[in-house]
Order: C-alpha cells, then structure tokens, then sequence
C-alpha cells in the first residue's frame, strides 16, 4: 500500500524527483571521493612535507565539499516540494472522497478516525517521503560506493566489512520487524484518544449538567496512558536501535585500527589508506544508520497508508449515474414508490414499502414514534443514503438517475441536528446561497422569525458564529438554519424535526411565515409536536418503518390508532400542565 501511494503521488512530480535523484548522486559522488583526497594529502603531501601539494588537493577539497553541500541543499527543497505536494494531494483527495460517503460509509469509518487518517496518516506518509528523498538515494549509493573504495584503498581489510555490514543489516531488521505491529496499535490508540476527546469538546454541556467530569476525564486518561504506553514500547525498540548502530560502528574502527596497525607497521598499508579506510567505515555505518531510520519510519507510515488507502478505495454506496438525466418536470415534487431502505447484514428493514407523494405548495408531514424511521425516510430524498428496493423520485425523475449536485442544489434540508459552521451569520446563511446579498439574508431571517435577535447582536450580520453554533441557543440555532435553507428558494424543503427547540408562539408565527414563502414547492415535515403539523396537507404516520397511515388530522384521529395515541398522549400533557 505504502508503495503504491507513493508513487502514485509522487509520479506527478517527475521533473522534481529527477532533479532530487541527479543532485544526490553528485552530492554522494562528492563525498565518496573526499577520503581519497585526504588519503593522498597524509601520503604525498603530510609524509613527504611538499605544501604546496597539500595548498593543492586541499583547495580541490574545498571545492568539491562546496559542490557537494550545494547540491544536498538543492535536491532536499526540490524533495521537500515534491513529499509536501504529495502530502497536499493525498488530503485533497481523502476529503473529496469523504465527502461523496453517504451515512452508510462514514459511520462505518467514524468522524475521528476520519479526521486522524487525513491529518496525522497523511503527516507521517509526508514525513517519510521527505526523508526518501535525502536519504533513499544517497544511503544505497554511499553504502555500496563506501565499500568498493575501502576495498581500493585497503583491500587486506575488507574482511571487516564483509563482517561489520551483515551483522548491521541483520541486526536492524530485526528491531523494525518488532515495530511494525506497534505502529499499528499506536494509531488505533490514537483514533480512540481523538474519539474520545471530540465527544468530551462537543459534549462538554452535557458532561458538566450530569457532574460526569470525574468519569470523562477517568475515560480519557485510561485511552491517553495506552496510547502512552503503546508509543513508549516503540520508542523502546526505536531507542535501541541507535546504540545497537554506533556499537556495532565502534567495534569494527576498533577492528580496522587493530589490524590495519599491523598493517602499517609491516610498510603493506599506507597511513593515509588507513585513515581513509576508516572514513569510508564511517560512511557506510552512516548510509546504514540512515537507512535504518528510514526503515524505522517505514512501518508506521505503511500502517499510515494503510488507513489511507483504505479510505480512497472505498466506494461510497450512493454512486452517481453513468448518464445523469435532467427533471422531468419542475423539481418541486417528491414521491416515493415502495421504497425500502435496509442497512447491510440486518435481518428486518429500516423502511419498507413507503409509498406516497408531495404535491407542489403541499405540505406532508411525518409522525411516528422514536426509531420508526422518519429521519431515514428524509435521508432518502437528497440521497444521504439510497433505497435498497423501490424508488424516490423528485420532479418525476428517480433520484438515482439525477446527478447528485444537480439533485441536492434542488433541496434545503434543515437536519435534525442544525449545525452552523465557525464565520459570522451572513458566511453561515450563504451556505445556501453563496451570492446572496444582504437583503435576501434579512428576508430570509425574517421569514424564520430570527431577524429580531440578529439585529439585537452587536455586529448584526457580521457576529461571530462559534463552531457547531455554540454561541447561540438551541431555538436560534434552529431558526437560523431554516433561514439558510431558505434563502436559496429550492423546490423542495425537509424539515427533520426542525422546530423542536422552539416555544409553541414561535412555532405558530413561523409555521405562518413560511406558508407564502414555500407555496411553488413541495414541503415534507418530520415533527414531534401534533400542533407543529396540525394544519398539514397530509399527514404519514410511520411505525416500526410502515406506513400505518395516511390523511389529514381530523381523519387520522378516527382511522389511525397509532396517531390517535401520539395526539391524545400530547393532549393529556398539556392539560396536566
């Protein structure tokens, strides 16, 4: 998987890796041929007292250690641009494919594992490309050229590195072979550690109102001190690898020096051969020890890619057609044609055989109780989720013919959950409309009875809006979400349970106000309160997923129980209050 991200992103910068991979073979070249240099220096310059030849090879030291440092330079910020690109497609990429999941996709991944897989997966893939591109090319080349020069320079001695490297190699395989599964758990940990801390930050109300403190922060710190200790065991395994390097590096100098003394002594090895033998160890112990740390950053950036993959291969369960068709008529209809909706591997539907329509300028509501499945049947319109079996058609077209943007463009959905997003009231309400001016925003607060407390905040139009509308109460927030779905004027408006969070006067002048204003579209209401969907065109009520009823409220308090009891239920709570 690792691979095959990496060099799908990265192929789109060719001409950047080409540069890298030039310069870095310069760069090494330059280095491998230094010891040589001072190898001849100690020789024919130091044992033989002739300066002028030291001022000579030295000035070519200079030079090429000049050439070389500028090349590194060079070839590490066209790496950095090519892995920080990369980085930059990969998360665009995993956010468009997020955001063709319908329900079904993103609740089987969850938000914060999401969140982590396009923020720290996609880092860690980062870091190691960067990190390739310093040491991927030069690693190999210095190892391998290190080891053919310390055989030209000493060629008595190489039996050290014939010993030294495999012993290196094994070693470190070893190490990363037990890092890999700890990289995997880490970041399982750190999923449930993001899990946890957005429920804490979104719930924090309803922490602080059931004195839950002490449990939430016990819950965090259990997830917190596993994730510690996940990351304390690879760091272990992590920590010895270095000393394992340097250890195995010292010994074998200690080996060279040994028997190369011998060597010199007996006049069959020059000193400067010697000296530059060891630098040569040097550099390949580096080449090694720097291909160890890539190593040791490879697993979890596989497990990184892993999860990532896994979320650009996966295809979302509401695909758009092959050849998207247009309305039929004005997209201001709905109707469903014994429409099933079941979640994969469950024995019984969620819905099953829904069958009724939405005129334009009518209203429907739908009622029923908990877990009956009004929420789902809304979802079904704008295609958060498809049916399993039947149909939805909108505008006399079926909506899985539709192309999905065309589809939604034609829909203001007010969720169950209104949601504003951090910016001010205007950003919020453009949304729906991105170029509505400010006397469209005004007519559409106004139609959802949220002009009078906007004009009574500070800034008007320009106040702040906290992330998730915290900033602003329950019933404000509702009525400024009504007012963003208003404000495109659609053909067809979804209410899931929309006005639940206001008092019945409220209710009553809003109810009022959108009349007019959604009499050339089709309007289907999910309510709670009888009284909200009183005056309804028709009413659908569902239980456990069927329609048991359809009509009017005066009909369906004498042709269906099941209202019957949600009416009188209702009835008898107001009278005991």
């Amino acid at each position: 998987m690792l691979t095959r991200l990496i060099r799908t992103y990265l192929s789109r910068y060719g001409v950047n890796m080409v540069l890298v991979v030039t310069l870095q073979l310069v760069a090494t070249a330059a280095m491998l041929y230094l010891p040589t240099l001072n190898a001849d220096i100690i020789d024919n310059g130091v044992a033989q007292g002739d300066t002028d030849y030291i001022l000579r090879i030295g000035g070519w030291m200079l030079a090429i250690t000049i050439a070389q440092v500028v090349c590194s330079i060079t070839a590490q910020y066209w790496g950095a641009r090519a892995a920080l690109g990369a980085g930059r497609d990969i998360r665009h990429d995993l956010l468009h494919r997020v955001n063709t999941f319908s329900a079904r996709e993103v609740g089987r991944f969850g938000a914060p594992s999401l969140i982590t897989r396009t923020t720290n997966d996609v880092q860690q893939v980062q870091l190691l490309i960067v990190m390739s591109t310093a040491i991927l090319v030069m690693a190999p080349i210095m190892c391998i050229g290190g080891i053919a020069m310390a055989i030209h320079v000493a060629p008595g001695l190489s039996w050290v590195l014939v010993v030294a490297v495999p012993v290196l190699g094994v070693t470190m395989a070893l190490i990363i072979a037990r890092m890999i599964p700890g990289f995997r758990v880490m970041q399982d940990r750190i999923d449930k550690v993001n899990q946890i801390l957005r429920e804490q930050i979104t719930g924090i109300r309803v922490v602080r109102a059931f004195v839950r403190e002490r449990f939430e922060m016990q819950r965090f710190s259990v997830a917190n001190d596993q994730l510690a200790d996940a990351t304390l065991r690879v760091g272990r395994m992590m920590a010895l690898a270095f000393p394992a390097v340097l250890f195995i590096t010292n010994v074998t100098i200690v080996a060279i020096i040994w028997f190369g003394g011998h060597r010199v002594a007996d006049g069959s090895v020059e000193i400067g051969a010697l000296t530059a033998m060891i630098s040569y160890v040097m550099q390949i112990m580096m080449s090694v020890m720097m291909a160890s740390f890539l190593a040791m950053m490879a697993p979890r950036a596989a497990v990184c890619a892993e999860r990532i993959c896994e979320v650009l291969d996966t295809e979302t369960s509401v695909s758009p057609p092959q050849t998207p068709v247009d309305f039929a008529t004005a997209p201001s209809t709905v109707a469903f044609r014994a429409a099933e909706f079941r979640y994969p591997g469950a024995d019984d539907p969620v819905l099953r055989d829904i069958t009724f329509e939405t005129e334009r300028g009518t209203t429907t509501a739908i009622v029923g109780s908990t877990g009956s499945g009004k929420t789902t049947l809304l979802s079904l319109v704008p295609r958060l989720i498809d049916v399993t079996s039947g149909s939805v058609l909108v505008g006399g077209t079926d909506v899985a013919d539709l192309d999905p943007d065309v589809l939604r463009a034609a829909i203001g959905l007010v969720p169950q959950r209104p949601y504003l997003f951090s910016g001010t009231v205007a950003t919020n309400l453009r949304h729906g409309k991105p170029d509505a001016s400010d006397d469209e925003i005004w007519e559409a607060l106004r139609v959802a009875q949220a002009q009078d407390f906007v004009e009574a905040m500070p800034e008007g139009l320009d106040t702040p809006i906290a992330q998730g509308g915290t900033t602003v109460s329950g019933g404000q927030r509702q009525r400024l979400a009504i007012a963003r779905a208003l404000i495109r004027r659609p053909g067809v408006y979804l209410f899931d349970d929309s006005f639940s969070a206001l008092d019945l006067t409220t209710d009553a002048r809003l109810r009022a106000a959108l009349r007019p204003a959604t009499r050339d579209a089709a309007v289907i209401v999910v309510a709670q309160r009888i009284s909200t969907i009183v005056d309804a065109d028709q009413i659908v009520v569902l239980d456990r997923g069927r329609v048991v009823g359809i009509g009017r409220h005066d009909e369906l308090l004498d042709t269906c129980e099941t209202y019957a009891e949600i009416a009188n239920s209702q009835l008898a709570l107001q009278e005991g209050s």
